[in-house]
């Protein structure tokens, strides 16, 4: 016993050195099953051929690339350009480095743009199929001239926003379902609660930006997942009814309105997907399909349509919910605005990958973000508990955390984060006292 005690360390090592020396060897011990991973790249090849570019005039089929977060082990359909990637069986396999960020997106690394997809995939083939299709669009979406646009919505997040966004999200689901002149009096109601909303919060226009970029993307998913046109309208409309449970709606809310939106567009058989851009807008472009007027007073037409989707009683959670996040804002502010800080600036390589599910606006500038890992040229932040994404101009500028429990340590540590610095990089006293910034060494 005591022998085979001895050995353990020993292949213990020999193991960690087999994985960061040899990604085949990592390989061979488990993590992505290159035949797995084989199966769902021609699984993919499969939907994107059957569309044919028929949705949206270009092939969605191209390089893929599976990410294990656990192992930072890659999977590809293809070579790279950089020869970072070694040949295994039918596909390409590798080792993502450190400062790059994995997350569900389109990313160019190696000399290709990839569609970048984390591993495991979903086990259900058609919750599977629909997120390779909206990640493989955002592949594709700059040669659409449909950029990535992400405003930050916080007036999602206020009481307002959200009782007038779900009520849309009520009447949409019902549209989904209905036909004739019934879904055309849904549409109706969804377009009075989306423009009173705007009406209410003139920052709500920035939705239509979000829509057009992760709308779209939910919108292929949906749209190419392969089933029926009437299967795949049932199951949004089922999905709708789940989407108030969303701890957050600033971010998420365009994978529910995207997709009912463009469902129903296709239904109205108008030809809207031709010439659109960045600044489309999906709630004119229903309203034109389906003959709506709104008329001038929004205001009064309104208030009864919310009572037909029970409005009241959502507007009594709403103000449950409004209270809680009153007091994590609280929170948040006594951590990352008034207490001791450590201040990162966005530079050159700034990436980020987060959770669009759980982000608490604090104000039209400030964001937390619970949950997240930052990449830049001074190294890899890591968050657990709260960093704070600071705009101006329409822009991220910065990113605060918690200063560190100990200047010296390393790797630098605070209240629910890590980083690791590059080399020349290192922390030094920021305007306030017990304040730190980052900056680049002599």
């Amino acid at each position: 016993m005591k022998h085979v005690a001895n050995r353990r360390p020993l292949f213990i090592l020999l193991a960690l050195a087999g994985f960061f020396l040899n990604p085949q060897y990592a390989f061979a011990q488990g993590g992505i099953d290159p035949a797995r991973a084989q199966q769902y790249f021609q699984e993919a090849r499969g939907l994107c051929e059957k569309d044919g570019g028929k949705l949206w005039g270009v092939s969605l089929c191209g390089p893929m690339i599976f990410a294990d977060p656990a192992t930072r082990l890659v999977v590809a359909n293809q070579a790279d350009k950089e020869g970072k990637l070694a040949p295994r069986e039918s596909v390409f396999t590798g080792r993502l480095p450190e400062d790059e960020n994995m997350s569900n997106t389109a990313t160019t690394w190696a000399g290709v743009k990839w569609t970048m997809v984390m591993w495991p995939l979903p086990e259900d083939t058609l919750v599977r199929a629909r997120l390779m299709m909206h990640e493989l669009f955002h592949r594709v979406q700059d040669e659409l001239g449909l950029v990535m646009q992400n405003p930050s919505n916080a007036h999602l997040d206020s009481r307002e926003g959200r009782v007038w966004l779900q009520l849309e999200w009520r009447a949409l689901r019902k549209a989904l379902l209905e036909s004739g002149e019934a879904r055309r009096q849904a549409v109706t109601d969804a377009l009075f609660f989306r423009a009173l909303r705007r009406e209410l919060l003139p920052s709500a226009t920035q939705e239509d930006a979000l829509e057009m970029n992760e709308g779209l993307a939910e919108y292929t998913g949906v749209k190419l997942r392969g089933t029926p046109d009437a299967e795949t309208m049932a199951y949004f409309a089922k999905r709708l009814e789940s989407a108030g449970n969303s701890p957050s709606f600033v971010r998420s809310f365009a994978y529910s309105t995207g997709p009912a939106y463009g469902l129903l567009l296709d239904a109205s058989g108008a030809k809207w997907r031709a010439g659109l851009t960045g600044g489309s807008r999906l709630g004119d472009l229903l309203r034109t399909a389906y003959g709506v007027e709104l008329g001038k007073d929004v205001t009064a037409a309104v208030a009864l349509r919310a009572k037909a989707y029970d409005g009241d009683a959502l507007r009594a959670a709403e103000v449950t919910r409004e209270n809680e996040r009153i007091q994590r804002i609280a929170k948040y502010r006594a951590r990352l605005v008034d207490g001791a800080v450590l201040i990162l600036p966005v530079l050159e390589k700034f990436d980020f990958s987060f959770d669009p599910y759980n982000l608490l606006p604090l104000d039209e500038k400030w964001t937390v973000y619970p949950t997240t890992r930052v990449s830049d040229v001074w190294g890899v932040l890591e968050v657990s508990d709260g960093a704070l994404f600071v705009r101006e101009g329409g822009r991220i500028v910065r990113v605060v955390v918690t200063a560190p429990a100990d200047a010296n340590a390393r790797p630098f540590r605070g209240d629910g984060w890590t980083l690791e610095l590059a080399p020349g990089w290192t922390l030094a006293a920021g305007e306030r006292k017990g304040d730190f910034v980052l900056r680049k060494g002599e």
